[in-house]
C-alpha cells in the first residue's frame, strides 16, 4: 500500500547511490532522515519483511529490485513535478523541492501522465537529476564530482545538488548552471562557458557533477 514514510526511506536509499557507489548504512540513513537509529532499525526490518530492501545486522541497506522500482516510481513523480513547476509556473530551481515533496504524494497517475506528456517526457529535472522512465530505468553520462576533478578538467555540468537552496542561488548568480561548460582552473575557481574566472561559493565543489 502507498505510504509516504516508506517512500521517504526508499527514496533516501536510492538517492544515496545515484552519484556514488558506496551503499548506505543504517546510521547514515538515520542522519539523513533526521530520525533515531532505533526508529530506522525497526523500519528497515519492516521494509526487509516486505521484500523492499536487503539488510544484514550491522551491514548496509540496499534496495531489492521491487524496492528499486518503487523508489524509481516516486522519484519520477517528484522530478517531473519539479520540472513542471519550473517550466509552467516560473518557479526557480531553488524553490521546487519542498513543493514537490508535498505534491508527489497527492497527484493522480492520470495527472502525472499528462504532465509528462505536456513536458515531452523530459529525461532530467532542473537540477540535472535523471528522471526515471515509466519502466524505472534511467540514462546518465559518465560523470565526476567536481571536488575530484583534476586541474584543467573540462566538462559539462550534469547535476547540482538541490540539498542547499542558498547554494543554488549563489551558483545561479555566478552563472553556474546545469548544461554549462566548465573548466577547473584552481582549487575553488572555474571558468564557465569559456568566460572569466568564477570563484565558487563554499561547498560548491562537493555539490556539482560534470561529464567525466
Amino acid at each position: 500500500m502507498p505510504s509516504p514514510a516508506v517512500d521517504d526511506y526508499l527514496k533516501t536509499i536510492y538517492h544515496h547511490t545515484e552519484w556514488q557507489p558506496a551503499p548506505i548504512t543504517p546510521s547514515q540513513l538515520a542522519a539523513t532522515l533526521g530520525l533515531a537509529p532505533s526508529t530506522v532499525t525497526e523500519m528497515v526490518r519492516k521494509l526487509a519483511a516486505q521484500g523492499l530492501v536487503s539488510h544484514r545486522p550491522y551491514g548496509p541497506v540496499a534496495l531489492t529490485e521491487a524496492g528499486r522500482l518503487r523508489a524509481a516510481s516516486i522519484i519520477r513523480r517528484h522530478r517531473l513535478i519539479e520540472t513542471w513547476l519550473v517550466r509552467e509556473f516560473g518557479y526557480a530551481w531553488d524553490e521546487v523541492h519542498d513543493e514537490a515533496e508535498v505534491l508527489e504524494h497527492t497527484i493522480s497517475d492520470r495527472l502525472l501522465a499528462g504532465i509528462a506528456e505536456r513536458l515531452g517526457d523530459p529525461r532530467f529535472d532542473p537540477h540535472g537529476d535523471a528522471i526515471p522512465d515509466a519502466a524505472g530505468d534511467v540514462h546518465r553520462e559518465p560523470f565526476v564530482l567536481l571536488a575530484d576533478a583534476t586541474l584543467g578538467h573540462t566538462g559539462r555540468i550534469l547535476r547540482v545538488s538541490d540539498r542547499d537552496p542558498s547554494l543554488l542561488r549563489a551558483l545561479e548568480e555566478r552563472g553556474v548552471d546545469v548544461g554549462h561548460a566548465l573548466t577547473v582552473s584552481g582549487r575553488d575557481t572555474v571558468r564557465v562557458d569559456d568566460g572569466g574566472s568564477v570563484v565558487l561559493p563554499p561547498g560548491a565543489a562537493a555539490a556539482i557533477w560534470v561529464t567525466a
